[in-house]
């Protein structure tokens, strides 16, 4: 029996807690074999991520603790596909207010376009819902604030899914940090690279544009920053960067509107045909009609307007310095880290594809000063994202399961994450350091605050 389905045939479902050994007594056998109370969800954004992690995989796994109340986009079509793939036959609207104020979900969902998150998180939790969304928790300052703003005004939550924080490997290193192996931490170099077929499919979709996805400072950087800030147990205090779009967008030779179109597929190299993946085909293609978004964009479009290099020095609080780097067209997909302290050094080379052998773990070397190195091998996760998908899902729907590493995010940790990377972008355009306590009400802490979010 897994450990989710014993939780969950001992009571630790929502809305219950752990029978107490002296009530035992009395409890009959009608109580003990009472159906529980179901968490009601609601999910606004059946995209890709959507309807498969937060969608198909909850019903899958969790149809005994949860229950979708409703579906929310505004592509009709997209919608009804997600209903069939999801599995559910809750109601569905594209009228977010609507389905609300109908179904009163007591989780909702947000995985929508990035810079429309705020818009459902501050009114789902005025709607009285506590908030489950993906990152980036938003795009700029201003909607940092309004967020952090009503979660104060409305006493609700909101969490963010960073599943980076629940890998096995960043675990590890975490717990190599915490147990003081390389002493005090000092400095960090941490390098990460998007492939040519991942780095180059954010310039395919809306990721491409600055106004909806923050860029990947915002987008895809807010991971790793996030995990720099869950690591060093400090919060971001300066911020110094560089960027430039150099390869993908207006640098390409020629273009088109979408592969599909495009009369250069022979000669380009980031030539994808969409229809050959079915899931993509009955999720985005065959909805097109709706909305108009193409999923096969072409990476050279003009309108492209996020880096796709990027570099910062971050300073933490308590005087910790970051090397960061994001290069958004290597050979390969991965990252090089490396933490110096007082006592020795961590390093780690992961590559996600193109590995260098077909070894079934990642490795970190520990390296003792005046002392022997030690080599760490982390068996590879059984779930997307490092293997952090199942273990992130599994604590937020199986109640009372501990969080001995502190890997639960609130507002204040996706709203950090954020930050950085909204910081390297205004530093980029003034040319100056960039403080994060001049952005929004948050002001930094040498020791990173914690909040268990239920």
């Amino acid at each position: 029996m897994s450990r989710r389905n014993f939780l969950a045939s001992t009571g630790v479902i929502a809305g219950t807690a752990l029978i107490k050994p002296k009530d035992l007594k009395a409890v009959t056998l009608e109580q003990s074999n009472a159906p529980a109370k179901k968490l009601k969800v609601a999910l606004i954004g059946t995209g890709s991520r959507g309807c498969g992690m937060w969608g198909r995989d909850l019903m899958k796994r969790y149809s005994e603790q949860l229950e979708f109340v409703g579906l929310c986009d505004i592509n009709q079509g997209r919608l009804a596909f997600a209903k069939e793939y999801i599995g559910t036959d809750c109601p569905s609207f594209t009228d977010f207010e609507k389905m609300m104020i109908e179904t009163k979900p007591e989780l909702l969902i947000v995985t929508t376009v990035d810079a429309t998150h705020h818009e459902f998180i501050i009114r789902g939790m005025e709607l009285g819902a506590n908030v489950l969304t993906e990152k980036p928790m938003t795009i700029d300052e201003q909607k940092v604030q309004a967020i952090i703003d009503a979660e104060k005004r409305t006493g609700k939550t909101c969490r963010i899914t960073f599943n980076y924080r629940y890998s096995p490997h960043r675990a590890k290193i975490w717990e190599l940090l915490q147990a003081n192996e390389i002493g005090e931490v000092t400095s960090v170099d941490f390098h990460w690279y998007l492939d040519t077929s991942h780095g180059a499919d954010y310039f395919r979709r809306w990721h491409r544009l600055t106004e909806k996805s923050g860029s990947l400072w915002v987008h895809k950087a807010s991971h790793h920053f996030d995990l720099l800030n869950w690591w060093i147990d400090s919060d971001p205090e300066t911020v110094y960067g560089l960027g430039a779009l150099e390869f993908y967008g207006k640098n390409g030779k020629f273009r088109a509107e979408n592969c599909r179109t495009c009369p250069h597929t022979k000669e380009c190299n980031f030539y994808w045909d969409v229809t050959k993946n079915d899931y993509y085909k009955k999720i985005y293609v065959n909805n097109e009609k709706y909305d108009g978004y193409l999923r096969d964009g072409c990476v050279f479009k003009n309108d492209a307007n996020i880096f796709d290099k990027m570099a910062a020095s971050i300073k933490y609080k308590n005087g910790v310095q970051v090397s960061y780097s994001l290069t958004a067209y290597s050979p390969y997909e991965g990252y090089r880290i490396a933490f110096n302290g007082t006592k020795g050094r961590i390093d780690a080379w992961i590559q996600e594809s193109r590995p260098v052998s077909d070894i079934n773990y990642d490795e970190i070397i520990l390296f003792k000063n005046f002392g022997k190195r030690e080599y760490i091998h982390i068996p590879h996760g059984t779930s997307g994202h490092g293997g952090g998908d199942a273990l992130l899902q599994d604590q937020i729907f199986v109640p009372n399961t501990p969080d001995p590493m502190k890997q639960c995010a609130g507002i204040r940790d996706g709203a950090l994450a954020c930050l950085v990377g909204i910081a390297a972008r205004k530093s980029i355009e003034s040319g100056q350091p960039v403080n994060i306590a001049d952005l929004t009400s948050i002001k930094p802490e040498k020791n990173k605050k914690y909040t268990r979010i239920l």
